[in-house]
């Protein structure tokens, strides 16, 4: 069964909630021990439209692979207290696999003009992280900027690590 997440199911991790943003913003088809996730494209405000996001608490690692379009995988290690201690943002293009490692929080976003569409090994699609929720959202927001893609400190988070690449 295919699962429609919409924009107020995103509303909790938003920069800009109330702005206008994409009515279904993604879908997710569970499969047996995998997920297919197609990304719609588009922005929610000035934020380029991406998944919910949730911690991998499991001690094993998740792979995901780009299987169409364009886009960005950010990764976040927070501390005891819930602050981000590290930030990682790799590009998507078909093809491309990532490991995430275990203990890292992550959210798939859509910076192209067609679906992006990932392929991940989590056993079941995932609940809402309380985690994000309560900063509403990764230490950094994705956003639009003159064209350009730029990122935005969450004002939620007291730290904000140095962003790497991969």
């Amino acid at each position: 069964m295919i699962t429609v997440k919409t924009h107020q199911d995103l509303e909790d991790v938003l920069m800009e909630p109330k702005a206008p943003g994409i009515k279904d913003a993604y879908f997710v088809l569970p499969g047996d021990g995998q997920n297919i996730t197609a990304i719609v494209s588009g922005n929610n405000g000035r934020e380029f439209n991406k998944t919910h996001g949730y911690f991998n608490e499991s001690q094993t690692v998740e792979i995901l692979n780009c299987l169409y379009g364009q886009g960005l995988l950010v990764m976040q290690r927070n501390d005891e207290a819930g602050e981000a201690k590290e930030f990682k943002m790799v590009s998507l293009n078909p093809g491309k696999q990532v490991i995430i490692p275990a203990g890292f929080g992550f959210s798939v976003i859509n910076i192209g003009k067609i679906f992006l569409v990932v392929l991940d090994n989590s056993a079941s699609t995932q609940a809402a992280d309380n985690q994000l929720k309560a900063k509403r959202g990764f230490a950094y927001y994705v956003v639009e900027k003159k064209g350009e893609i730029a990122f935005e400190p969450n004002p939620n988070y007291r730290v904000h690590p140095q962003i790497t690449t991969e």
